[in-house]
């Protein structure tokens, strides 16, 4: 009987370290399956440091279609953190469903990208959307999401004020 006892204690050790370790593991494994919420905070909540900033919507001036009209628009993204981070297959949208995807772009730490409507040559603080028509409108919002497709912020606007949703 004593090896019988010896034995269920040792199953019981082992399954309760099991449990441990899965719990353990949980937290990480929720963050890979589910990444960030709707206001951009992993499951710690953690907000990302990639978010909106600054955002010019309905260009000043006369809208004419015009390069400067089209790259007077434009939506900021900002990196608030100290490392740099690829924006590979991050996408910036508006209300429409109009959608911008960063190609291979590193944004450095504590900076940010201006990301402009019309035609441009791309720098390291601009990058162009290459359209021929405006798309941020005085009643509109940008979603900005990473490249697993988790919103990391978002912000709307009705032409009068701002609405930070992130």
């Amino acid at each position: 009987m004593s090896a019988s006892l010896a034995t269920r204690r040792a199953l019981s050790a082992m399954l309760a370290a099991g449990a441990l370790v899965g719990a353990a593991a949980l937290p990480a494994a929720a963050a890979d399956n589910h990444g960030r919420d709707h206001h951009g905070r992993d499951h710690r909540g953690v907000k990302s440091a990639i978010v909106i900033g600054d955002v010019q919507y309905d260009s000043p001036g006369r809208n004419d279609r015009s390069a400067r009209a089209l790259n007077g628009e434009w939506v900021e993204v900002k990196n608030t953190g100290r490392s740099s981070v690829n924006l590979r297959g991050f996408t910036l949208t508006d209300r429409q469903g109009n959608r911008y995807q960063f190609k291979d772009f590193r944004l450095d730490g504590r900076s940010s990208v201006k990301v402009h409507t019309g035609q441009g040559r791309d720098t390291r603080h601009d990058v162009y959307q290459d359209r021929h028509h405006q798309i941020w409108d005085e009643r509109d919002s940008a979603t900005l999401r990473d490249n697993r497709g988790n919103v990391l912020d978002s912000d709307s606007w009705d032409g009068r004020r701002h609405h930070r949703n992130g």
